[in-house]
């Protein structure tokens, strides 16, 4: 079945085909590890971990590279302001080097608590100083830089094409504050190489053809990419707001350097408001996954909720959706719980009613594969899980067999819920059982009293025509 997603340099959303048969290139622009990644940047990295695994959900073989900055990402993202590691240093009283490696391993492990597959490299800025000067140097000797007193600058009125990512003219994009404008050719000329300020002493600084100095934000992705994938290569993913300056800036010095696309296909998520508005850390609304942790959600509710809205939509965060994230999560694990421990499969099922088949059904799995593969529509992917389950026709060994696979891209690790029955204390089952008397009883007051003190415990109780059951809270 043919995959079709949205390219942010077309505006429009194409069949896509790999540059070589079978194999698919992908950059997903990464953290800048200089504080912890909050809820909006997560979903990025679960947009790019949900259009991997549909990739490989199609048979393809997917070289995914994130690059991890440590340097020369200043505040202002367009060459003004502080560069956001030394912010850092001068907050914690830390070098740059171990500033950089606390936040990469706390980024690292929300990664692993929001079941993100791994990146097959995750290429540091300072790791490859060497392959971005010679980038620069590449761009200068075709005439697309030149000096100020700030640093080396990338010419964008050479580069006829310069503004085709964005669509915007270049009247439109602001001027950088740091670097006067008498300095500067163009409102849109941006810094490859900056000097270090002769005031001030840096500790991520590095002799240069052009002085001693580093890198800018926008050079270091060019010169991965290009050093870990190839010019051109498949996909390149990040949020919607690197759209106007970092991706075209990347895009600008690919081209100017190399004469060609660095990437085919520009996919884009769009932001996470909150409460219908934006996240600042004035506004005191910035929260990370172990601030979700200590509220008592599971980290996968949180890629259940994201999985809820298609990735160029907005999505309003709200703790009252988290708890609706969370409660779904739960209920389908709980329906999962009651189904039989079967093999994961690739077999496909005739249409539905083999009792005991634990094979894929095969409509169902018709309707995922059109689901996902139009563009990662995955509340439509969510909504195939629910129909699924709710089916009276199919058996639970095929449901189980079906989920399985459907969870390949989902991410919801229902594997480790699939024939698990809930482990209940003795002391729950006690007062499960002193429930059930007080109920025959007819004494509701006890029975409700009953009933929250398990709550208190972490469980919940449902009366059926079979007997109380219990589940998790």
């Amino acid at each position: 079945m043919e995959i079709k997603l949205h390219n942010s340099l077309t505006r429009r959303t194409e069949p896509f085909s790999p540059i070589s048969s079978g194999h698919v290139g992908m950059y997903s622009c990464g953290p800048t590890v200089y504080w912890f990644a909050h809820i909006g940047n997560m979903r990025a990295f679960l947009f790019s971990d949900v259009l991997r695994r549909v990739l490989e959900y199609n048979g393809l073989e997917v070289t995914l590279v994130m690059n991890v900055t440590d340097v020369g990402h200043l505040v202002g993202d367009v060459d003004d302001g502080e560069d956001k590691m030394i912010v850092a240093m001068l907050r914690e009283g830390k070098s740059g080097y171990q500033i950089a490696e606390f936040y990469a391993q706390a980024f690292f492990a929300d990664l692993s608590a929001l079941n993100i597959k791994p990146a097959a490299v995750y290429p540091r800025a300072t790791d490859h100083i060497q392959e971005q000067i010679e980038m620069v140097q590449a761009l200068e000797r075709k005439g697309f830089t030149y000096r100020t007193s700030d640093g080396i600058y990338f010419d964008t009125a050479r580069l006829p094409s310069y503004g085709r990512l964005s669509g915007q003219k270049a009247e439109d994009k602001r001027a950088g504050a740091r670097v006067d404008m008498a300095e500067k050719l163009n409102a849109t000329d941006f810094a490859l190489w900056k000097f270090s300020p002769e005031d001030m002493e840096r500790e991520m600084e590095w002799e240069s053809p052009w002085g001693i100095g580093f890198p800018g934000w926008h050079i270091e992705c060019s010169a991965m990419s290009k050093k870990y994938l190839g010019l051109p290569f498949d996909i390149h993913t990040g949020g919607i707001d690197h759209i106007p300056v970092h991706h075209e800036n990347e895009l600008a010095q690919a081209m100017g350097a190399d004469g060609v696309l660095e990437a085919n296909v520009w996919m884009h998520n769009d932001f996470i408001t909150v409460d219908g508005g934006r996240m600042a850390k004035s506004l005191g609304n910035i929260y990370t996954i172990a601030n979700l942790v200590e509220k008592g959600f599971d980290p996968i509710a949180f890629r259940y909720f994201v999985l809820g809205s298609h990735y160029r939509s907005k999505l309003n965060f709200t703790w009252e959706a988290m708890e609706g994230a969370q409660n779904a999560l739960n209920k389908l694990r709980e329906i999962v719980r009651e189904y039989p421990i079967v093999p994961s499969s690739d077999q496909v099922s005739p249409p539905h009613g083999e009792e005991g088949s634990g094979v894929v059904d095969a409509p169902y799995s018709t309707r995922f594969l059109s689901a996902v593969n139009e563009d990662l529509n995955t509340p439509a992917a969510l909504a195939v899980v629910w129909d699924l389950v709710n089916d009276a026709t199919v058996d639970d060994a095929t449901k189980a067999s079906t989920l399985l696979r459907f969870d390949e891209v989902l991410g919801l690790c229902l594997s480790d819920y699939l024939g698990r029955q809930i482990d209940v204390p003795v002391d729950v089952t006690e007062l499960v059982a002193q429930r059930e008397e007080a109920r025959r009883s007819k004494n509701w007051a006890e029975s409700d009293r009953l009933r929250d003190e398990i709550a208190t415990r972490g469980f919940v109780v449902k009366d059926t025509p079979q007997g109380p059951k219990i589940s998790l809270a």
